[in-house]
């Protein structure tokens, strides 16, 4: 296991404690993620801890049954205590870039359905200004090219995520373009203009939704609190 793999083992373990007997949990998605999920179905079988999750993509889930946490769905649970979530950048305002791993429709609901939001990284995700990471956007399928045209007017360059050398289809059946700004001054403009463009489903920017910050860094465990 590499270094930055530990960090991400660690912060997930740490995330894990977080989670209380009785409580209704939000599981995002990625790469640090999957070891909160991990640590969690320890705590559920050496623990009997009782609770239910509801994850934001298909694989989350599989992780969720592999780990043995239990499930559930918002028909039954309109709201959640707690979610646990990476990112791919966060500033020093608690903004975040997510979407990375083509969840953050899913993920954002699940962010705003907790009480609390618990953002998981390694230190190599914090960052003085949003923007280097190109910036995911969901949107539809059906006129995709006029979307990204539209979007495109606000200072990027979209381009279409594939795969396999097919356009992505997200768990929602929608695309996303990833949107290279390099230099977000202002996230929560910038959200709400790419918001009220039709044909956008849903942006990467999650703007003041993050309540604590997990950092796995050389120098162990940092925590920060809005």
């Amino acid at each position: 296991m590499n270094t930055q793999d530990q960090l991400k083992k660690a912060v997930g373990e740490k995330a894990a404690l977080l989670v209380e007997d009785g409580m209704k949990v939000g599981i995002g998605f990625g790469s640090t993620v999957y070891w909160f999920v991990r640590a969690l179905g320890e705590r559920v079988k050496q623990e009997g801890l009782d609770i239910k999750g509801i994850p934001s993509s298909i694989l989350t889930g599989e992780w969720a049954k592999e780990f043995g946490v239990p499930l559930t769905d918002f028909a039954t649970t309109k709201e959640l205590d707690i979610t646990i979530d990476g990112s791919d950048e966060v500033d020093p305002d608690f903004q975040l870039i997510k979407g990375g791993g083509a969840a953050l429709f899913r993920e954002k609901i699940i962010a705003q359905a907790a009480k609390k939001l618990v953002i998981i990284v390694d230190d190599s995700k914090m960052v003085e200004h949003l923007g280097a990471f190109a910036l995911p956007v969901e949107i539809l399928q059906f006129a995709w090219e006029r979307t990204a045209y539209e979007i495109e007017k606000l200072g990027c360059t979209p381009v279409l995520r594939l795969k396999d050398g097919e356009p992505l289809i997200t768990d929602n059946g929608n695309y996303i373009v990833d949107c290279s700004f390099e230099k977000i001054k202002d996230p929560a403009d910038l959200d709400r203009k790419l918001q009220s463009i039709v044909g956008v489903v849903e942006t990467g920017l999650f703007i003041d939704m993050a309540d604590t910050i997990i950092i796995g860094g050389s120098e162990g465990i940092t925590i920060k609190e809005k």
